[in-house]
């Protein structure tokens, strides 16, 4: 309700008024490209093919997050996937490499040129993903529209299309998100994600409508309470933070007075976001992945990438075991207590009761170890959950629930703060009072 109170003002006001605008009119063109099928294939085959699969394969994460366009087969298939992955893999990067880890630190220069290196990786994971892609379909069921036993010169031409409009359409798919940062509302690629999973909520809908139909109230009374509690689980938990009390000391600069006031260092509870489930997902999907290529074979193989499933216990156990892995892991690259605490010595700024330098940074890192922590866990019971619900009751395609939400809600919550932002800047008078 926040989120809709808040359009709704900012709508009030002409400039915003065009960049929200704006920002529906890139997600309306992101989803009307989700339906648009690339040539030689099947798509209907593709889509029965898909809603049949495994829940925790590649091919289901991509298709919650295209909101069924790999479903389709539409150019949009891979979506914004290899964007991600390139900004993960450039981060990673960065901290190994000191030539990127120095662009990070020159401003606004060194971050687009890191953004451009980042439209490269984009492109050229775009081209492998598509390259596996349409493999995949080549090698599993009826999926192309031309026999599979052709000549190789016959089959180029088609395959050269396939791969090329997948690649195509993600490199679109970037475009789009940049374009909504420049002249629109918030994350471009946040909110073409955003879009996609909430385009999944009339499939939900129709199967909570089915389950009044069959009478099974209790099903869906427990559903409707549980979502309602994950919602404001996630609302206060992305919005929790620990707050460490700063004192900064009294400078005289001429005639003035300067510092001298407390503040705050605020550690958020969630500092890693919704990464550590994505990491985790998609490691554990890759089982899955290369069971659907091997098909109906069974062996001893096949058996131990069976363990693998999402409604196995030794998947939910690793599933946690690998989330609070990544959680540690992407907050150490991230955030640097040593760094922190120089910062506020160069500020003047120190912890009650805390020495400067080195006892700063020890108890900094304290501090996020414990939060980081709280962090995984809560990640972790947010990604389970939803396998243990489909699992109990019985339904079928949420156990990608968690990662859903957090992302929905991530994103709802991000352009309120936006939109709140812009609307104060151009109330605030500032120096003309």
């Amino acid at each position: 309700m926040q989120l809709l109170e808040t359009i709704r003002n900012g709508w009030k006001i002409a400039d915003l008024r065009k960049k929200i605008f704006f920002t529906i009119l890139v997600i309306i063109a992101f989803r009307i490209g989700s339906f648009i099928p690339v040539p030689f294939i099947n798509a209907a085959e593709l889509g029965a093919a898909l809603n049949t699969a495994a829940d925790n394969t590649i091919f289901s994460y991509l298709s919650i997050l295209t909101g069924g366009a790999m479903e389709y087969g539409s150019i949009f298939a891979m979506g914004v996937t290899p964007y991600i992955n390139s900004s993960i893999i450039m981060q990673l990067l960065a901290v190994a490499i000191p030539a990127l880890e120095r662009l990070q630190k020159e401003g606004e220069e060194g971050r687009k040129k890191i953004a451009q290196l980042t439209r490269y990786a984009t492109v050229i994971l775009a081209l492998i993903q598509g390259t596996a892609f349409y493999f995949y379909l080549r090698n599993s069921g009826d999926f192309l529209t031309y026999g599979r036993n052709e000549a190789w010169y016959v089959e180029l031409l088609p395959a050269l299309t396939i791969i090329m409009c997948f690649t195509a359409g993600s490199a679109l798919v970037m475009w789009m998100g940049e374009q909504i940062d420049d002249k629109g509302i918030g994350n471009g690629i946040s909110m073409i994600l955003f879009a996609g999973i909430l385009s999944r909520a009339p499939t939900a809908f129709a199967s909570l409508w089915n389950m009044i139909l069959n009478k099974k109230y209790f099903q869906f009374g427990a559903i409707c309470v549980a979502f309602a509690v994950v919602i404001a689980f996630v609302v206060f938990m992305t919005a929790a933070e620990r707050r460490i009390p700063v004192q900064y000391a009294k400078r005289v600069v001429g005639r003035k007075m300067y510092g001298g006031q407390s503040s705050h260092l605020p550690i958020q509870v969630n500092m890693a976001g919704v990464l550590p489930i994505i990491f985790a997902s998609s490691i554990l999907s890759i089982p899955s992945t290369i069971l659907a290529f091997m098909g109906s074979k069974t062996n001893w193989f096949t058996k131990i990438l069976n363990l693998f499933s999402y409604d196995q216990a030794f998947y939910v156990v690793l599933y946690l075991v690998l989330i609070v892995f990544f959680a540690y892991f992407y907050v150490t690259i991230q955030y640097n207590p040593v760094e922190m605490a120089n910062n506020l010595r160069k500020n003047s700024g120190v912890v009650p009761g805390i020495r400067p330098g080195r006892p700063t940074a020890e108890f900094i890192g304290k501090i996020i170890t414990r939060i980081v922590l709280i962090g995984a866990i809560f990640l972790g019971i947010m990604a389970v959950l939803p396998v243990l619900v489909g699992t109990v009751f019985q339904i079928p395609g949420i156990s990608l629930g968690g990662t859903s939400v957090l992302i929905l809600v991530g994103v709802a919550l991000d352009t309120v703060k936006a939109i709140e932002s812009q609307m104060m800047m151009r109330f605030y008078k500032g120096f003309l009072d």
